[in-house]
């Protein structure tokens, strides 16, 4: 009889085991995200708050707002926008720690890009100082996950592009205390260290004092960047870093063929480098038919001449740009899971950067469609969570480890 009892208790437990409902991937998401919140490569919020409002203007806005105007960024449309961040879309999207991209136009002159730069390093830093129960400043992993666990979205400040600091060594150590945690090597134009992937190649990769500037990024604990590099930077950079290196906003050239994302060659190294590439959502680097589309719109306006802009305005009419969705953004994490692995792969929207995005992430509340997308892929919750905030924190510590490291060889 004891026997019969047991085995009736058996098969009942596994029948309500059987009963219980598998939960949806949008609950999954949830899960997932309340337990490791997401960490994002890039977002140019304060770039956008400068080019709406002015210098004054962005350390006053009211951050519980998106952007709104027609800005004067070097993205501007030249229309009314709505921006891509604000107070209530960080909590609806799970954002919990940011680099805060302080970007200036690659364009200006030396000593303008400076103090422009340190101006937007207050403006970053301000978010922290006006709304302290929502935005803190931090500058290690322990601090970032101190700031996550108390509620509030952890900010890293972030240069794109080492001619921002006149890709001076005395600087970049200005830049560190200042609270720089990670630097783009290049933006969109060759600095005098670095070659760009969207110009003209200057050093065939790196210039003979790049070494150096390499060493010392390790030995402060400045993130290294390689978004915006060439691929010859890429390599040689790896060949030299001491530490994991990250791409803040980059996707898979493998499935959209375009020099600012990141070829398989390099992917089959992150692994041993320990890094992590940060996928984006821009449009044109995720959806080849937009690249295309963007290719054949040049060739019209390269033939139109004179009459470009009545040419152009015709031709935009008849040939609007190909969609982009979420799912083309998950199809490049897929690659960079498949490639690099699930411990190297991230997140860096380039949110309040560019003038549109993917259907179904058009801003940062839109994080959990993305998970869930994943989720329904078959991505396991361990494997989320490492690609929401536990590869970056990863790569931040061994960052870190490197740093004390090297300062004590030193010392």
């Amino acid at each position: 009889m004891r026997i019969i009892l047991l085995a009736g208790t058996a098969l009942f437990a596994a029948a309500c085991a059987q009963a219980q409902p598998t939960p949806s991937a949008e609950a999954r998401a949830e899960s997932v995200l309340k337990a490791a919140p997401v960490a994002d490569g890039h977002n140019d919020w304060p770039y956008a708050l400068r080019g709406a409002y002015g210098v004054d203007g962005a350390k006053a806005a009211d951050l519980e707002q998106p952007v709104t105007g027609v800005s004067s960024s070097a993205f501007s449309t030249g229309r009314k926008t709505v921006g891509h961040t604000s107070i209530p879309w960080i909590r609806e999207g799970r954002l919990g720690i940011q680099l805060w991209s302080v970007y200036v136009p690659a364009s200006l002159p030396a000593e303008e890009a400076v103090r422009q730069t340190f101006e937007q390093i207050d403006i970053a830093r301000g978010f922290a100082e006006r709304r302290p129960d929502m935005f803190a400043n931090v500058r290690t992993a322990a601090e970032a996950e101190k700031a996550v666990k108390a509620g509030r979205l952890a900010g890293f400040v972030a240069i794109e592009g080492a001619n921002q600091i006149n890709d001076d060594i005395e600087l970049l150590r200005k830049a560190h205390a200042a609270g720089v945690r990670a630097l783009t090597l290049s933006h969109s134009k060759n600095t005098r260290l670095f070659d760009s992937a969207t110009d003209t190649p200057l050093h065939n990769g790196i210039a003979k004092d790049a070494p150096a500037f390499i060493a010392e990024m390790n030995r402060l604990g400045v993130l290294v960047d390689l978004s915006h590099v060439s691929a010859a930077v890429m390599h040689q950079v790896l060949d030299i870093t001491k530490a994991p290196v990250i791409f803040s906003h980059s996707s898979a050239r493998a499935v959209t063929d375009v020099p600012r994302n990141v070829p398989d060659d390099v992917l089959k190294r992150i692994a041993g480098n320990g890094g992590i590439v940060m996928v984006t959502f821009v449009p044109g680097f995720v959806n080849q038919a937009r690249v295309d589309h963007g290719a054949r719109r040049t060739a019209v306006l390269k033939e139109a001449g004179p009459d470009s802009a009545e040419a152009m305005k015709a031709w935009d009419a008849a040939n609007p740009p190909p969609v982009t969705t979420l799912a083309m953004v998950a199809d490049h994490i897929d690659h960079v899971a498949k490639v690099a692995g699930h411990d190297h792969v991230g997140i860096g929207g380039d949110f309040d950067g560019v003038p549109d995005l993917p259907q179904g992430l058009e801003n940062v509340s839109t994080y959990p469609a993305l998970f869930a997308e994943l989720a329904r892929r078959g991505w396991s919750d361990a494997d989320l969570k490492k690609l929401a905030s536990g590869n970056f924190l990863r790569v931040l510590r061994a960052n870190e480890a490197v740093s004390a490291r090297l300062n004590r060889s030193k010392g």
